[in-house]
């Protein structure tokens, strides 16, 4: 694992960063793209997509309390030599979702250039956070539910 995470350092905030994943969105042809929010905040994405086999929802999470603990582990850990006031601020919360939402927006920003590319299919890349059901449930989410299922079907003998 490296010593530092990605975008530790970011000094861009979350509203800026949404609005770049917006847009980003918007011009890989998404037809709508929604903000979801916890407790205030925003928490993720959900937008549509036209895809082989027609236009699909696609939903996005931020996990800021992911960050939060991998940012203040690397504060413990291997802290960066810079003032006090400047820890706390990189072991804030708030700080951990600017951080967060640039790491998603690098990733989502990478995974459209394959697409645009040629590279991949949209739903290759976005096949995770295919909402599937009508439960608003992600593909993933729908998966890691069911693993231990999915995985006995794959294999009928109960090999691994």
């Amino acid at each position: 694992m490296p010593s530092r995470p990605l975008n530790y350092s970011t000094a861009i905030p979350v509203a800026k960063t949404v609005a770049e994943c917006q847009a980003l969105l918007a011009e890989a042809g998404a037809a709508s793209v929604a903000v979801h929010y916890e407790d205030k905040e925003p928490a993720g994405l959900s937008f549509t997509l036209k895809t082989p086999h027609g236009t699909r929802a696609f939903s996005l999470p931020v996990n800021v309390d992911g960050a939060h603990l991998l940012i203040r582990d690397m504060l413990k850990r291997d802290p960066p030599h810079v003032s006090r006031a400047q820890l706390s601020k990189l072991g804030s919360r708030k700080h951990a979702g600017d951080v967060a939402w640039r790491v998603a927006r690098d990733w989502l920003e990478a995974s459209l250039a394959l697409v645009a590319a040629g590279m991949a299919e949209v739903t290759e890349v976005m096949l995770p956070y295919l909402v599937v059901g009508g439960d608003d449930r992600t593909l993933w989410e729908a998966y890691r539910e069911r693993e231990q299922a999915a995985i006995e079907m794959g294999d009928p003998d109960g090999n691994r």
